[in-house]
């Protein structure tokens, strides 16, 4: 779909509002003519934040997929493992009811894939119906006839930590970790004042991270080459076919320029959140803050890249580009070296003091 943001207007803009309006964040009537002024955008900006997405009032892919998957209540339609999955809200309600249950769906992600048909085949058979891992009505109707539990520990937890004892048991020598240079190919990232490009300070410094832990033994695969830019999808299902026990995803972040400093992002939202996950990014930062950066902390969120690779991730943005003191040390080759440095030993830090084991 095309990108939309203020000042567009038309059946797509009011296509977006509709759908605002129906998860409670309605503009005023003078915008509700198709006319995206800034009152749609901070409904949008609204939108966003509640999702876990990046804060900017544009309607790209991911909003926009974000708004269709919020729309779906559990019963609107039959849920079955398909290609593609299906996703939705009603897929996340589905996953929370059987987590409740004791019933591993896996993560609560909104993505109905083989881990959730399993655990709806165990829920069918636990309560006389026929095991199709299927979601129709008469399943439907004993989910939601069943009281829904309050629950400090989704079992998606413990079997994330579960996970993680046997990952972390021989420290980081063995693990396989995915690393994803951001951005790539048509998509230089975020540009800095002095001409710096995102993906390409991205890459230099991944190189200079798989050489130090495959030092350490442990096995490192980068997402692309250089000039490459797979889709954020593409970087997940690589991982995914891997196996691999973390994926890391580099970035640096870009805004005005005297914004600065070090954050970093893991899969989680209301109802879920990787344990894992925000122990990576925590230590990550810890260790990356001690270059200098500004600790801007770790956060939930729902990005694609995090949302869709199976195993632990994290998604780091060290730096703004964007600002000129952070770009010259971004694009000098020592700093990088010392960048990788510092996240390499937060993740041999992670793999020797795991979070809740």
């Amino acid at each position: 779909m095309r990108v939309i943001r203020e000042g567009d207007r038309g059946r797509q803009v009011a296509d977006v509002q509709r759908r605002l309006a129906a998860l409670g964040h309605p503009a005023s009537d003078k915008e509700l003519s198709g006319v995206f002024g800034p009152e749609t955008k901070l409904r949008v900006m609204a939108f966003q934040q509640e999702r876990g997405l990046s804060v900017d009032g544009i309607v790209g892919d991911d909003t926009w997929r974000q708004l269709v998957e919020a729309s779906w209540r559990l019963g609107d339609r039959v849920l079955y493992l398909a290609a593609p999955h299906l996703r939705g809200d009603d897929v996340r309600d589905l996953q929370d009811r059987l987590a409740t249950l004791g019933l591993n769906s896996g993560r609560i992600d909104g993505i109905f894939g083989a881990q959730t048909e399993t655990a709806v085949r165990e829920f069918q058979r636990n309560y006389g119906l026929p095991p199709d891992g299927i979601i129709a009505a008469q399943s439907v109707r004993a989910l939601t006839g069943l009281p829904r539990m309050a629950s400090d520990l989704p079992i998606g937890v413990l079997r994330e930590r579960e996970a993680l004892r046997r990952r972390t048991a021989t420290g980081i020598a063995g693990l396989r970790v995915v690393v994803d240079p951001g951005h790539g190919g048509d998509d230089p990232g975020f540009v800095g004042p002095g001409g710096a490009r995102e993906d390409v300070v991205c890459f230099a410094v991944a190189t200079a991270l798989e050489a130090a832990l495959t030092a350490s033994g442990t096995q490192v695969f980068l997402t692309r080459r250089p000039g490459d830019g797979p889709a954020d999808a593409e970087r997940a299902t690589l991982a995914n076919t891997l196996e691999a026990d973390l994926f890391l995803a580099l970035h640096s972040g870009g805004a005005e320029p005297s914004a600065r400093g070090a954050a970093a992002f893991y899969f989680g939202h209301e109802r879920f959140h990787s344990e894992t996950g925000m122990r990576v990014a925590e230590l990550l930062l810890e260790h990356v803050c001690t270059l200098g950066f500004i600790d801007g902390r770790a956060h939930a969120k729902t990005f694609p890249v995090l949302r869709e690779t199976r195993m632990p991730a994290v998604m780091l943005e060290a730096g703004y580009i964007t600002n000129p003191d952070e770009e010259r040390l971004l694009v000098d080759p020592g700093f990088q070296q010392q960048l990788a440095a510092a996240i390499a030993e937060g993740l041999r830090r992670f793999a020797r003091e795991p979070a809740g084991v």
